[in-house]
């Protein structure tokens, strides 16, 4: 398995989120992006998860509610890949899927565009 501090690991979603382009991220509304270790053991190469309510289902009633999460899992992407590089490009496309759902796109939709 490929070696990264989680410190490092951060960084590179860090970076990720940097690269969503400002118009975008100023829609974005309510969420807040975590990194942890690992996954549930029921999903255990899970990259990455979006919990919440899609700014699509939104409506009068949405007020007062706690922020939607995403959560990147350094472990099964340190484990999937193989340099640095790979590590860039697959937490960059975990970050893009993630914040796609907060959007409302489905995976459906994310595979089509190549974020699958």
């Amino acid at each position: 398995m490929l070696e990264m501090t989680r410190e490092e690991f951060e960084e590179l979603v860090a970076e990720a989120l940097d690269r969503i382009p400002p118009e975008l991220t100023r829609l974005m509304d309510n969420v807040a992006v975590f990194v942890e270790d690992e996954p549930s053991p029921d999903d255990p190469a899970l990259l990455g998860l979006y919990e919440g309510t899609p700014l699509t289902d939104r409506g009068e009633w949405y007020a007062g509610v706690l922020p939607d999460r995403i959560t990147i899992y350094r472990g099964p992407t340190l484990r999937m890949c193989d340099s640095r590089e790979d590590v860039v490009a697959e937490t960059e496309v975990t970050v893009v899927h993630e914040i796609a759902h907060h959007f409302g796109i489905d995976d459906e939709r994310l595979h089509e565009l190549g974020y699958g």
